[in-house]
């Protein structure tokens, strides 16, 4: 009986072992034909090359249809490790113009898995990106020396303007972190970098082909497949058409020169950005080409940082730029009327309290107050709207009220424009100040500087172009953008979409006067143009760090608006020094085409200035 019991328990061992082996068997053999890729790319390598066919990335025009981006042909010295056999390596070293060393450290690093996480000894890896057409001419000539290397075909940017680098962007390797998140990159593809380059990478790059080749049993290319049955051709990127106009680009960016700063310039009627300045700032091809990664170090150590779009991404106090938006808050809450007058003793008093202001008449209404600048207006009318118990509940009532004007107008959250890295600026709400305070302990006179666009109030130099835009349409904007067109695309409902304050029209052409006397005979008047109604707005910003800030916004004409400007130039004092004169010398050349001989003299004093002396920067 036990004999039998131990036979019967043997063959189930035995049988469950034949089971076990044949099910890890079966489960290898799934894991090698599905899953796993390596055992056909085995297979496929012996028979096939699959060349990565690479498409013309698409060029990008200004509003004039002025060609500012093209390409340029490159070429990646490509391998397959398999295939790599015995060579010359000295001589491959020599025809590339590199050491042994820096051979032996290109080789471990396309092997280095953390480094080039899509590693496969089956598949092409980029061993050398762009060679000049020296360098592949003679390695053409030497290729069939060096079995398992190939030159696969790409493309560069070229740049035909040396100006709108932060605008345009660049194009970079892409990253460990592009692979992963993009199936379309692998190592070595190139992908957008900055600009409208980064943010328009999905229309530009266009769609790679392939091309498959056939091999012998030596691995040697014996022709294309099946005649090319199988190959994928490659489809361009769609071409790009810039609102910017490159003359005015041009300009403002020798207008800049040697200053710190930035210049805005928006179409008011569609808000397609006409030039977007940021100073300093370089030139474009520094960023292409086997010289890049030097360059971009020596830029990225730059002490005034000319990566930096300042445009969009310094969050600055806009000063007085900012006080139409208390006027128009001020006038739409009833809390006063164009006729209201405040008193400005060089100044505005409240006990114990002053903010200074410079010489003019007193009592002020609403239009000269915009004219003159002053300061005490604007910060008895905020103290008017917070402590009113008539209107408001409270403080912090009175106060989101306001906030909610100054967002409606397009300040505190991004605006949305079509490029990376936009900052939102800063508009404090009422939990901001209780946080600092204490709930219930804090009054108008707490934050008054607010009322004249200083304490905790920041914007950025395009947020204060949108203003004046804004203002020019009287009472609305369009999302700024600086792409006009994409080739057979639709541009976005958002660009064509009115977005409307909560101000009435009528209020605002009490601005529009205000601004217009200013240019007449207050703070603007340098910035008078012959024959053309310009509308400004000066501003001083106050710098804790050193000199102060000098600011302007505007638009012209008057009554049919076809540019609305911000300027700011760190460190320069006074808006009507270099803000006012540098914003209507913009608008005068967009609008006329040529600066009139009686304002030469205003151009070539902007153009030979120097305000980088005040920054405070210390050169490296």
């Amino acid at each position: 009986m036990n004999k039998d019991y131990n036979l019967e328990k043997r063959k189930f061992v035995i049988g469950g072992t034949v089971l076990a082996v044949a099910f890890i068997y079966l489960v290898r053999l799934f894991l090698l034909q599905v899953p796993d890729n390596d055992y056909k790319m085995f297979a496929d390598s012996n028979a096939f090359l699959r060349k990565i066919q690479y498409p013309s990335r698409g060029l990008i025009y200004d509003r004039n249809g002025k060609l500012l981006v093209y390409n340029q042909p490159a070429y990646d010295v490509m391998m397959i490790m398999r295939e790599v056999q015995p060579f010359d390596t000295l001589d491959f070293c020599r025809t590339l113009g590199i050491t042994r060393e820096q051979f032996d450290q290109r080789i471990r690093l396309v092997k280095d898995r953390r480094h080039n996480p899509g590693y496969s000894a089956y598949t092409p890896q980029t061993f050398m990106a762009q060679l000049s057409a020296q360098d592949y001419g003679r390695l053409q000539e030497k290729l069939y020396k060096f079995p398992g290397f190939f030159i696969q075909n790409r493309m560069l940017r070229q740049y035909a303007y040396p100006c709108g680098a932060n605008v345009l962007g660049n194009i970079r390797e892409a990253s460990p972190r592009d692979i992963e998140n993009d199936s379309y990159y692998i190592r070595g593809d190139y992908t957008g970098d900055l600009g409208v380059e980064k943010s328009y990478e999905k229309y530009l790059r266009g769609e790679k082909g392939v091309e498959i080749l056939l091999r012998d049993a030596h691995g040697r290319i014996k022709g294309r497949y099946e005649n090319g049955a199988f190959d994928e051709p490659p489809v361009s990127g769609k071409n790009l058409k810039l609102s910017i106009d490159m003359d005015l680009q041009e300009y403002g960016e020798r207008l800049m020169a040697n200053k710190i700063g930035a210049i805005v310039a928006i179409e008011p009627s569609t808000g397609e950005i006409l030039a977007l300045v940021s100073s300093p700032s370089y030139d474009p091809s520094q960023l292409v080409g086997r010289s890049r990664g030097k360059n971009y170090a020596l830029l990225q150590s730059n002490p005034y940082k000319p990566l930096y779009d300042r445009a969009i991404m310094a969050a600055y106090p806009p000063g007085s730029t900012f006080k139409p938006t208390q006027g128009l808050t001020f006038l739409q809450e009833g809390i006063i009327t164009p006729n209201t007058p405040f008193p400005c003793y060089h100044g505005f008093v409240s006990g114990r309290l002053k903010v200074g202001c410079h010489a003019h008449g007193s009592p002020l209404t609403l239009i000269p107050a915009i004219s003159t600048s002053c300061n005490a207006f604007f910060c008895y009318g905020l103290k008017a709207m917070i402590d009113s118990r008539s209107k408001y509940a409270g403080t912090m009532e009175a106060f989101d009220t306001w906030k909610d004007y100054m967002v409606s107008m397009g300040y505190g959250y991004r605006l949305g424009i079509d490029m990376p890295s936009e900052s939102r600026g800063f508009i404090p709400n009422s939990k901001y100040y209780s946080k600092i305070y204490g709930e219930n302990r804090w009054r108008s006179l707490t934050i008054i500087s607010i009322a004249i666009g200083q304490g905790e109030v920041l914007a950025t130099p395009l947020q204060i172009a949108n203003l004046s835009a804004t203002i020019a349409n009287r009472g609305y904007f369009y999302t700024p953008h600086v792409v006009k067109e994409i080739q057979d695309t639709v541009l976005s409902d958002d660009y064509r979409t009115r977005r409307y304050t909560k101000v009435s029209a009528a209020n605002y052409e009490y601005i529009v006067d205000g601004m217009r006397a200013a240019v007449l005979g207050g703070t603007c008047r340098i910035g008078a143009i012959p024959g053309v109604e310009v509308c400004g707005k000066t501003g001083t910003a106050q710098n804790p760090h050193g000199k102060d800030h000098s600011v302007f916004m505007g638009f012209a004409p008057k009554d049919d608006p076809k540019i609305a400007i911000a300027v700011y130039v760190e460190n320069a004092g006074f808006g009507a020094t270099y803000g006012v004169p540098i914003g209507s010398l913009m608008m005068e050349k967009y609008l006329a085409g040529e600066i009139s001989s009686e304002r030469k003299y205003l151009e070539d004093n902007m153009l030979n200035a120097n305000t980088m002396i005040f920054s405070g920067i210390k050169r490296n």
